[in-house]
């Protein structure tokens, strides 16, 4: 019988294992196929060098590559740490020698899950909330790419038509994208004129259509000149119009199954009485904490993943020097950010705690950092009591009662 750690450097078609024991002695070295019959063949030999003993198993990733094992080792019950790469990247430091390989990692994460005591072990999230990671992961590509297309499309207005590219939103008037579909230069808005744009608009659906057509054909009668980037340029508009129509639709879409889907979360509701959660926001923060607020002992545990409880860095004489800390969930205080933020518009309690910080001298960014962190206070005790948010009355309001 003997206790053993088994550490995974997880890769894309292949993972590195090396298990070893409690004094550190390699027991087994391999390099193995992300495959589910030889993950499986992979578990039984390291179970055997256990004899019954503990086995813990640690791995570098939690998600991507890494997700077959996962599954496969939640459902055989095993124990599973997570061990982050910033992790092994700084401890690797303290081991002999100065090559990288991925059986050096899978060492150095076995050793490290023996001797550490602070890694969070990996829990089997529920189907819902993996779905929403997912979503919620695609709805980002697709704002990236959504950005990443109006600026193109910005960019190519400006060599050879600014006067149109001036006079539109293109992240908002989705008339304008049906008038570059159809119209992309100066002198075709110009032969076509007001009264028939107007009419072509209408025809398409264009909400404001006239006021729309009288905007893009001043632009028109602005220019006169023809650059030479208007040749191949008109056609690129085109076809960046099309593409931004078709993302704002796939967006559209998806955002309605996220709705969908969270609001057959258990803590749906919950989440939604929260000031400044909406379900986009709270299907982000069920997506980044698995929904389950037993993986989170206390609210304080909840705050530090989130990056919202400093971390100090105290040295000699100098003493309450606080820091965000290098290892949280960035999505998951981008979420709490933004949903402290929104609740200024409908939380007086919100606002009368972000106001104070601000008459202490903080700035808006630190305010609304220690207002999320407040708040989180809140969210965990509501998810973990499964009750509805209350505003609390203003202080005069309460005395009185």
């Amino acid at each position: 019988m003997a206790d053993v750690w088994a550490g995974i450097d997880a890769g894309k078609r292949e993972h590195h294992c090396v298990a070893i024991d409690e004094t550190g002695t390699v027991l087994l070295s391999k390099r193995i196929e992300n495959d589910e019959d030889t993950l499986l063949a992979l578990m039984s030999e390291v179970s055997d060098l256990a004899a019954g003993g503990s086995l813990t198993w640690a791995t570098d990733l939690n998600a991507g590559g890494a997700a077959l094992l996962l599954t496969l080792l939640t459902d055989h019950k095993q124990q599973v740490l997570y061990i982050p790469g910033r992790i092994i990247h700084h401890a690797a430091a303290t081991y002999r020698g100065d090559a990288k390989t991925d059986e050096k990692d899978a060492t150095i994460i076995a050793d490290q899950a023996r001797m550490r005591r602070d890694l969070t072990p990996i829990r089997p999230n529920e189907q819902l909330s993996q779905d929403l990671r997912l979503m919620i992961s695609h709805r980002t590509d697709l704002v990236h790419d959504r950005v990443r297309t109006i600026n193109r499309l910005r960019a190519v207005l400006l060599e050879y038509f600014p006067a149109l590219e001036a006079a539109f939103d293109y992240s908002k008037s989705k008339a304008a994208l049906i008038l570059l579909q159809g119209y992309q230069t100066p002198k075709a808005l110009r032969t076509l004129g007001e009264a028939r744009l107007t009419k072509w608009l209408h025809a398409r659906g264009a909400r404001n259509s006239a006021a729309i057509a009288t905007r893009a054909i001043t632009a028109a009668k602005a220019q006169t000149a023809v650059t030479p980037a208007q040749s191949y340029g008109q056609k690129r508009v085109v076809s960046l119009a099309q593409n931004l129509t078709r993302i704002d639709t796939e967006l559209a879409a998806l955002e309605r199954g996220i709705t969908q889907t969270f609001m057959s979360h258990n803590d749906a509701q919950t989440l939604l009485s929260v000031p400044g959660f909406g379900p986009i926001l709270a299907a982000d923060f069920i997506a980044n904490t698995g929904g389950d607020m037993t993986a989170f002992q206390t609210a304080d545990m909840l705050a530090s993943v989130a990056g919202l409880a400093p971390a100090p860095r105290d040295s000699g004489r100098i003493s309450g020097n606080l820091h965000r800390p290098k290892r949280y969930n960035r999505r998951l205080l981008r979420t709490c950010y933004l949903a402290a933020l929104s609740s200024l518009k409908n939380s007086p309690a919100s606002r009368v705690f972000y106001d104070r910080k601000r008459r202490e001298g903080k700035t808006h960014t630190q305010a609304l950092i220690a207002l999320a962190r407040r708040r989180m206070n809140v969210i965990w005790a509501l998810l973990r009591d499964h009750t509805i948010y209350q505003e609390p009355l203003p202080l005069g309001r309460a005395q009185a009662t």
